[in-house]
């Protein structure tokens, strides 16, 4: 039976990849001891990589590494040397977050497949076809997704999708998160994250404490063995298990199931499909939080998603994990071959290794049988070879995926070989049987070695700089608008609801000030849902040349963007992670700047700014805003009941660039933790997200000399909830309106 949809399981160390592929598992998904976001899983060396892509390949499964990490520059010096044996090994595919870092794989190790995270944030087809521009074969979606979005990616793009099925969810979109990094310096973008959304947290709305959850940022865990059917008949290509983390009776557990009601559907259909009760239990016994539901497939958000009162994991049936150790926590079962030895004085020792054929991919019934010579046979002098001995040398198979059931020798009188040559020519047949078998199955035994290539001339890709010095301006009100205008300021991003929402006004203050450039700066998410919002909105642009270009924080945005034509310029925002120069490098082709991220310290930021410089590319530097945190599709004020109907999405009469839409102003709720911190949290509802503010704006107006240090061409002021005074006081540089403050991570950056 050929299986419609992989099964994809996770490995957090070697006894799981031996759980999941005997479980039932097509491919596995692993991380090394470098460039992984699990960083605190057992995780692989290089051996047992190896070792693992060589035994599933043998039993026709895959093996995928995870290499996605944010990567910073003076790490790419060990990318391409941790690389290289396993892409010789014949590892299947690479899961990348970093832009960079897939761009770098595509031009040092071709034919490697590369799948693009789900820490890219993908949520539209838009950003989906630039990551096919790029090579990429495979995406994993955001979580957030509809099933309805899952499949309008995979009918517009063509690319293969992966989507999660069971386990763990964050809160926020993922790649979007800067919770942990900004509260302790552990990075969710580094493998690091210590789980702020899993601790207790009060609402308010205003001075109103709303005593609805403890927990209101901690999701319940994904199960969705009760919907293959429908993610089948979808066309998803892959199904992902979430669980590096996770002991090896999870990741064998789970995988038995779902293997089990995969084939269920792929044998008898949807009419036959039922899970049993029984089946249900064992999977809340495999270390599930809370109760159970479906994720995001067919709601946007809810209270019913989220372990209101009880966050941690509720721990596992010991019986029924002995039971899984015993049954998938093993080496798998290895097929037998048979061995033919010949051995003639002067001639080189013979050896034949046959087994039966696997039948995948040649479709015939004949035996595989493999040929190898070794060393010339001697005449004995002293103590001739037996036969009982030269056997026994041939039956120790090792770490090798076969045993030996029988060994025919035929052999001259009185020969003599090293017992060395006997077992180099054991190793020698049965590598090159296996290598037979695997081929057969159509997957790769191993590749030649890739020569390091090139890099990229920055000639062709040379702009020019910025002006020095600059200063710009995010707004988020028209009373912050107001003010900016009044300061020496280059350019001022406009938050595209407000153009929306007060364009008249807007518009004016833009005619009235014209030394100022001004861009629009999109939302941070953008969904099937907004494509009304953006025909609207590019209506209003086309017809209003003030508009220079766009902020963009995410690939779909790019697409958006790209749409307009050359005469509109972007500028990729923070959240788009320009870790490295190779991310740079990919930028420049598209635009003059980019903007450096939260994580960098004061000397990664300088050298990232020295290389943009070189290639002709302005760097721009934050050095105020309040840093939005947690980007997330859940919404806590749904989660506090408070939520209302909204017809934001409702065009008005009209046509062309006399439509607009029906917005709603923003809210502000609060969110306090057990230390009684309060974080912000702004209820974007036109747009159905909520952004998680930290407790305390983020400022460098006291460390002048280190922000010199880094040389950035464009300083950033983001305003978003300061009154028109504040801002005249922080744009001036005198009082600082504010008792506290962050540097973020300019002295300590993340590990």
């Amino acid at each position: 039976m050929n299986r419609k949809v992989e099964l994809l399981a996770p490995a957090g160390n070697y006894e799981a990849f031996l759980g999941a592929v005997n479980a039932g598992a097509d491919a596995v998904y692993l991380g090394g001891n470098k460039f992984g976001a699990r960083a605190y899983a057992d995780n692989f060396s290089e051996e047992e990589i190896c070792h693992a892509i060589h035994t599933a390949h043998f039993m026709g499964r895959k093996i995928y590494l995870t290499v996605n990490t944010l990567v910073k520059e003076h790490e790419f010096t060990e990318l391409y040397d941790y690389l290289l044996p396993l892409y010789e090994a014949g590892l299947d595919g690479v899961i990348v977050q970093d832009i960079g870092v897939l761009c770098y794989i595509r031009e040092h190790f071709k034919g490697l497949s590369l799948h693009a995270s789900t820490q890219m944030t993908l949520t539209g087809a838009g950003g989906a076809s630039i990551l096919k521009e790029q090579g990429v074969e495979r995406i994993v979606p955001a979580r957030e997704l509809s099933l309805a979005e899952v499949c309008s990616i995979k009918e517009k793009t063509g690319l293969e999708i992966e989507c999660f099925i069971h386990g763990a969810m964050c809160y926020c979109y993922s790649g979007q998160c800067l919770f942990s990094s900004i509260l302790g310096g552990r990075s969710g973008n580094r493998g690091r994250c210590a789980q702020p959304c899993r601790l207790p947290y009060q609402i308010y709305e205003g001075a109103e404490k709303i005593k609805s959850a403890d927990y209101p940022l901690s999701l319940k865990d994904m199960c969705t063995i009760s919907y293959i059917p429908q993610l089948i008949e979808a066309g998803i290509d892959s199904f992902k298990i979430e669980g590096r983390m996770k002991k090896p009776e999870y990741a064998a557990g789970v995988t038995a199931i779902y293997r089990k009601y995969i084939d269920l559907y792929e044998m008898k259909g949807t009419d036959a499909y039922h899970v049993e009760e029984g089946d249900i239990r064992k999977l809340q016994s495999l270390y599930i939080r809370s109760e159970l539901q479906n994720g995001y497939y067919e709601r946007h958000n809810g209270r019913e998603m989220i372990t209101l009162h009880k966050p941690s994991y509720a721990g596992s049936d010991k019986f029924l994990l002995e039971q899984i150790r015993a049954d998938y926590v093993r080496e798998p079962d290895k097929p037998s071959v048979k061995m033919q030895v010949e051995l003639k004085v002067g001639e080189p020792i013979y050896l034949c290794v046959t087994g039966e054929s696997v039948d995948t991919v040649y479709k015939d019934k004949s035996d595989i049988s493999v040929t190898v010579y070794g060393n010339i046979v001697e005449q004995a002098q002293k103590m001739p070879l037996q036969q009982e001995k030269i056997r026994k040398q041939m039956l120790k198979t090792g770490n090798s995926c076969v045993t030996v059931s029988a060994c025919d020798i035929v052999m001259d009188d009185k020969v003599f070989l090293p017992v060395s040559a006997l077992n180099d020519l054991r190793r020698k047949g049965i590598e090159a049987y296996e290598q037979q078998y695997i081929m057969r199955r159509g997957l790769t035994a191993h590749r030649q070695h890739s020569e390091r290539q090139v890099g990229q001339t920055t000639e062709s890709i040379r702009h020019d700089a910025g002006s020095l010095n600059a200063t710009d301006i995010f707004i988020s009100t028209y009373s912050q608008l107001t003010e900016s205008v009044n300061n020496i300021c280059r350019r001022i991003y406009i938050d595209s609801d407000l153009y929306l929402m007060q364009y008249e006004k807007i518009a004016a203050c833009m005619e009235e000030n014209t030394h100022i450039e001004y861009y629009l700066a999109l939302p941070y998410v953008l969904r099937a849902r907004d494509e009304n919002y953006l025909h609207v909105l590019k209506n209003r642009v086309l017809n209003h040349t003030a508009v220079r270009g766009f902020l963009v924080r995410n690939l779909e945005e790019f697409s958006y963007v790209r749409t307009f034509g050359e005469g509109y310029a972007l500028v990729p925002d923070a959240g788009l992670y320009c870790y490295n120069a190779e991310t740079i490098r990919f930028w420049a082709h598209y635009c003059d700047e980019y903007t450096l991220p939260y994580e960098l310290n004061r000397k990664e930021a300088e050298k990232l700014a020295g290389l943009a410089g070189a290639i002709g590319m302005s760097t721009s530097m934050i050095v105020y805003s309040r840093i939005p945190m947690m980007i997330s599709a859940n919404c806590i004020k749904k989660t506090a009941g408070r939520c209302m109907p909204k017809s934001s999405f409702k065009r008005k009469k009209g046509t062309g660039a006399e439509q607009t839409l029906m917005l709603d102003e923003r809210t502000v709720m609060y969110l306090k933790d057990r230390y009684g911190t309060d974080f912000p949290v702004e209820i974007n509802c036109n747009h159905c997200y909520n952004i998680i503010y930290n407790s305390v704006p983020y400022s460098l107006h006291l460390q002048p000399d280190e922000v010199n240090k880094i040389g950035a061409d464009i300083r950033r002021y983001d305003f978003t909830t300061e009154t028109a005074e504040e801002c005249r006081q922080i744009l001036e540089g005198g009082r600082f309106p504010y008792d506290a403050y962050t540097t973020g991570h300019l002295k300590r950056g993340v590990e």
